[in-house]
């Protein structure tokens, strides 16, 4: 995934600070806006996570900070919620400007109610996806409720909000009360995807259930289980981000995945090492996958390590081969299940006779086989399990060419 830093200007000359995901391609066929929480940024971990996701989906993704937030200008004061939809309407007509209109808008929180006002407005939008989203934008004011008499009085006056220090004034908080959200969302109609969490004790699961009364079909409900609000954990905000993008594909029209030129090669595999760690897109022709380490190592877990694709890569040729040959020979192979480990073993332990003892490449596969077959038949597939095209591969010497492509 590549990540581009963006300078956006809103209506009030504010320099929003942003960032463009791009897929491994860097040729998204759409675009889509993430509005963050209230009080978060466009740094959060489930932010970054779930553009992330949407990139594997062809989609280039703007993450930025609304005004007072983040690295972003401006006084938290002036980032009430009118000044959020105006900031996302500055995004979007930035990016219809130098790239284009983006198409979808996802927002977490309050910016869940910030992205369905937006997209009643702009036309260019397709389709919404809310996650943990309020239903009605007053909501957000329990969160400094014991301040508001003070709030009143004063001109500006400081607030705790999740524990950090706000500065707010009277138009801040009374502009919660001006938009209606509710009939927002019953004038929306466009797709809409509501995704909250059962046990979300920030923005109730009751919410989801007013959103999506008010809203009209299209519209489509995930529950987000055993997830907090912030979605701190990285498998529930990697797994919305994976809703989200295969559920809108059923409302744009399906478009030819354009590649990263590969320079002759078969794929190509790219890894940001400022926004990522060890987080590795990987497209070829027509496919996206990602690659990852697991967490026990550093890693984030999001794909299958590189080994385990190398696994993956055996384990398929072995049953695509077997697939042919038992048909070939009209046996009655019905299913064939493929287990395979790799490991580093000691030749002393694999009762390898070597002049000088040493470490070994040792990869285990087991064959299990489903239909009608005798004993002569499966010891014939397993002899053929050897022959798939990647095995003798692996088992041969191979001849590495490493060059440098130059910028």
């Amino acid at each position: 995934m590549k990540s581009t830093k963006l300078k956006i200007k809103n209506n009030k000359g504010i320099a929003l600070q942003a960032y463009l995901e791009l897929p491994a391609n860097q040729k998204p066929n759409r675009f889509a806006i993430f509005a963050h929480c209230f009080t978060c940024s466009s740094s959060l971990s489930a932010v970054r996570n779930i553009s992330r996701a949407l990139t594997n989906y062809g989609f280039g993704v703007v993450r930025f900070d609304f005004t007072g937030l983040g690295r972003s200008e401006g006084k938290f004061a002036d980032s009430y919620f009118s000044a959020n939809v105006a900031d996302l309407i500055a995004v979007s007509d930035y990016m219809k400007l130098h790239y284009k209109a983006p198409e979808l808008l996802v927002g977490h929180s309050l910016g869940g109610a910030a992205v369905l006002s937006a997209a009643s407005i702009l036309e260019t939008v397709k389709a919404v996806a809310t996650i943990g989203a309020p239903a009605t934008v007053s909501h957000v004011k329990h969160l400094f409720s014991h301040d508001v008499d003070k709030i009143r009085e004063n001109e500006s006056t400081e607030v705790n909000i999740g524990g950090r220090p706000f500065k707010i004034n009277p138009e801040f908080v009374a502009d919660f009360d001006k938009t209606d959200l509710p009939s927002v969302v019953k004038n929306l109609r466009k797709p809409l995807l509501i995704l909250h969490s059962p046990i979300d004790f920030v923005v109730e699961i009751k919410n989801a259930e007013q959103l999506y009364h008010n809203a009209k079909h299209p519209k489509s409900f995930v529950t987000l289980d055993d997830a907090d609000h912030l979605l701190t954990n990285p498998s529930d905000s990697n797994y919305a981000g994976n809703i989200i993008g295969t559920w809108v594909q059923r409302y744009f029209e399906p478009r030819e995945n354009i590649m990263l030129e590969t320079q002759g090669e078969q794929l190509v595999g790219h890894l940001n090492l400022v926004e990522d760690n060890f987080t590795t897109s990987i497209q070829t022709k027509n496919h996206s996958m990602i690659a990852d380490e697991p967490s026990s190592i550093g890693g984030d877990d999001f794909g299958p390590s590189p080994y385990e694709y190398l696994n993956a890569g055996l384990v398929a040729c072995t049953a695509m081969t077997l697939k042919m040959y038992a048909q070939r020979k009209k046996w009655d192979l019905q299913e064939v299940f493929v287990y395979v480990t790799h490991s580093r073993k000691h030749s002393d332990d694999l009762g390898l006779d070597l002049d000088t003892p040493k470490y070994i490449d040792h990869i285990s596969k087991k064959l299990k086989f489903v239909g009608n077959l005798d004993s002569t038949q499966k010891e014939r597939l397993k002899e053929i399990a050897s022959r798939c095209p990647v095995h003798k591969t692996i088992a041969n010497e191979v001849l590495f060419n490493t060059t440098i492509i130059n910028n």
